[in-house]
């Protein structure tokens, strides 16, 4: 079974190296923080306030808010809009990610 890169007859840039809640993954050049996650297996990364319901991409566009996960200590960025650089530390996030 081919590859979606094979697939699509795409060569990219190398991989590199971001962190999730301090577990080193590879990202691809161009990568969204939600596509990076989706390829290694991570489809939850945020829970909801309250109940505690685990989110991940609902949309994948920027519009419902689902995707929200911490970069670099910045809390409440949207995953699937936000593109991965080499070093970027990803965390999962419960509720806002503020202190609520």
């Amino acid at each position: 079974m081919s590859s979606p890169l094979d697939l699509a007859q795409a060569h990219p840039r190398p991989a590199f190296t971001v962190t999730l809640d301090g577990r080193e993954i590879e990202a691809l050049p161009g990568q969204t923080v939600a596509a990076a996650l989706w390829a290694v297996g991570v489809t939850s990364w945020r829970t909801t306030r309250g109940a505690g319901r685990p989110r991940g991409v609902f949309c994948g566009i920027g519009v419902c808010f689902d995707c929200l996960v911490t970069v670099n200590d910045r809390p409440g960025r949207r995953a699937c809009l936000v593109p991965l650089q080499p070093g970027d530390a990803i965390r999962t996030q419960e509720g806002t990610g503020h202190d609520d």
